[in-house]
């Protein structure tokens, strides 16, 4: 009851009933991948959440410690505000090492799933028109989420990540002319200086993720305004989308999805060790680590940096060192043709309709290709940045591994994209549904030529003249109309969530939202049946009963009305003067 009246109170000062009911009709598709984003969205609460438990106890601090705590091997020792507060974290705080870990292995799982949702959109077109913007804004979230993960990565002030922070200092220097003057402004002096760790404390915890809290909602309000992309299937077309709505289905979906994902990261922080810092011991400038590698979505760089050979030349009196390559040239490269890769397929295929159906990635092979092999690329890279873990495991020097996977980061994109190509388009111009069932014909016939292709326009696709089975029912509601779409032989049948007040209006409806589909004028839902004698008497007797009772409530307060009148009139003052 309580509530009731706030909801209602709420409803009469800002009319919120509308804008709320039209947000839970809202249609989501049900495949699978539609979740991904998801995914990350809740690994993104579940480090907001963990995080904010972290920072009640990490001191951000590069002032000298003595660690006093249960970890014996470092009793005693002088190390950083910093590092002392992250081992008495892990060691002494209850649930410290849990939430922790939890924190980590969130920021893991947060990267991945970007990673792999952009991946997902990349190879189904999701990004053509008119989702460019919504693209990049995915591409500046990775952006930022490798950023906040490699500073809550270095704040601890370990040995591990104290190299790390001197790898990226130094492929900041390596920029021409300002790379000096970068460095000192972000870490405020020479490495390691004072600032640098309540510096990154400030980005890691405030700055990046008060960004992210705002392009995710951003990212969510374009979702609603645009409408959610769909594969194609029965009954979905450009103009409608076929699904669950958000409440109260999807939203049970989402909610178990949440819990899911928080129980996995609890698991995962639970139960898997990640970024042991009383093991690595605290940063000093003079020691090293080895074997010593950064997060995977990190180690890409780490790897170019290996695999690079040591090219230094000047232009203009000025060097340029080896680290600006592999480490500054390759990223800017990387995420510039991220940011334009939207605008440069549309420029090459002269394609400027709006989308709303999802391609198959078979339908365009040479985007599976340029896919394929910017992943298998990076994916060397990654194993580049474990050369020397794997020389040992494989019993060989590590200079001769490193010249293998110099050879392979070359090599191994290429063959990968060739394949992912030559395999796309014999799917396409095959009979094969997948790729187990292509045969020799499907691959010779994708090694031919294209042929010449119909130049894209802007004019809409025409339906098909003839389509057995589908059809629009049309009928009458009341005062008002419905209209559904029925697919017989796939035993589809889609009501719209849409009311109208004329046939002419639901025809158009349909109309626009299944061209070339047959409409058929229907008989509506049965009436209720009339009620029985007794039913219909008990109505009637209410109905005489509650007109009465408010007929003598009238003639009641009229009545009193007019005695306080009475009361307060001349006469009634001169009685009360006698």
């Amino acid at each position: 009851m309580i509530v009731d009246r706030l909801a209602r109170a709420f409803d009469d000062r800002l009319r919120l009933s509308p804008l709320t009911r039209r947000a839970l009709a809202k249609v989501f598709p049900d495949h699978w991948s539609f979740m991904l984003g998801e995914i990350a969205l809740y690994s993104f609460v579940a480090l907001i959440l963990t995080g904010v438990y972290l920072t009640l106890f990490f001191d951000a601090s590069s002032a000298d410690r003595v660690y006093h705590g249960s970890y014996a091997p470092l009793d005693g020792t002088t190390t950083s505000a910093a590092y002392a507060s992250t081992v008495r974290l892990s060691w002494d705080v209850r649930a410290g090492l849990l939430i922790r870990q939890t924190h980590h292995w969130a920021a893991v799982v947060f990267v991945a799933a970007i990673l792999v949702h952009l991946v997902r959109i990349f190879f189904t077109g999701a990004f053509r028109k008119p989702r460019e913007l919504n693209w990049l804004v995915g591409v500046t979230m990775l952006t930022l989420a490798l950023a906040n993960g490699f500073t809550g990565y270095s704040m601890p002030d370990d040995l591990l990540s104290g190299l790390g922070l001197r790898i990226i200092v130094s492929v900041v220097e390596s920029i021409p002319l300002v790379g000096s003057w970068l460095a000192a402004l972000g870490l405020g002096g020479e490495f390691p200086s004072d600032e640098m760790i309540p510096r990154m404390f400030v980005t890691h915890v405030l700055l990046v993720p008060a960004v992210l809290v705002a392009l995710v909602s951003v990212h969510l309000a374009m979702i609603v305004r645009q409408k959610h992309s769909q594969f194609p299937g029965p009954g979905r077309t450009e103009h409608n989308v076929v699904g669950s709505r958000l409440y109260p289905s999807y939203t049970l979906r989402s909610l178990a999805l949440f819990l899911w994902v928080l129980a996995v990261l609890f698991a995962l922080g639970g139960l898997v060790q990640i970024n042991p810092v009383w093991l690595y011991g605290p940063f000093a400038p003079d020691q090293s680590t080895s074997p010593a590698q950064p997060d995977w979505y990190v180690a890409w760089g780490d790897g170019a940096l290996r695999l690079f050979p040591p090219w230094e030349f000047h232009i203009a009196g000025h060097l340029v060192p080896a680290p600006f390559f592999p480490g500054v040239v390759l990223g800017g490269v990387t995420f510039l043709a991220l940011y334009a890769w939207p605008f440069l397929e549309r420029w090459c295929s002269g394609d400027h309709r709006p989308h709303q159906l999802l391609d198959r990635p078979r339908d365009h092979p040479v985007r599976i290709g340029v896919g394929v092999m910017a992943l298998t690329f990076f994916g060397v890279l990654v194993v580049a940045a474990g050369d020397d873990i794997l020389a040992r495991l494989l019993r060989v020097p590590v200079y001769d591994l490193l010249n293998v996977l110099r050879v392979l980061v070359f090599v191994l994109p290429v063959l990968a994209g060739a394949s992912a190509f030559l395999l796309a388009r014999s799917l396409r111009r095959g009979d094969a549904a997948r790729l187990g069932e292509l045969t020799r014909s499907d691959l010779r016939a994708g090694r031919r030529p294209a042929p010449a292709a119909r130049a894209a326009t802007d004019e809409p696709e025409l339906p098909a003249p003839d389509r057995p089975g589908e059809r629009i029912e049309l009928w009458p509601e009341g005062e008002v109309w419905r209209w559904r779409y029925r697919d017989e032989p796939a035993g589809v049948a889609i009501l719209s969530n849409r009311v109208v007040l004329t046939e002419q209006e639901a025809t158009e409806a349909a109309r626009l939202a299944y061209p070339g589909v047959d409409h058929v004028t229907v008989p509506g839902p049965p009436p209720p049946a009339p009620p029985g004698r007794v039913r219909a008497a008990v109505r009637r007797w209410g109905n005489a009963a509650l007109g009465v009772a408010v007929l003598a409530g009238a003639l009641r307060q009229r009545r009193a009305s007019r005695r306080g009148k009475g009361g307060n009139g001349p006469a009634g003052r001169r009685g009360g003067e006698r």
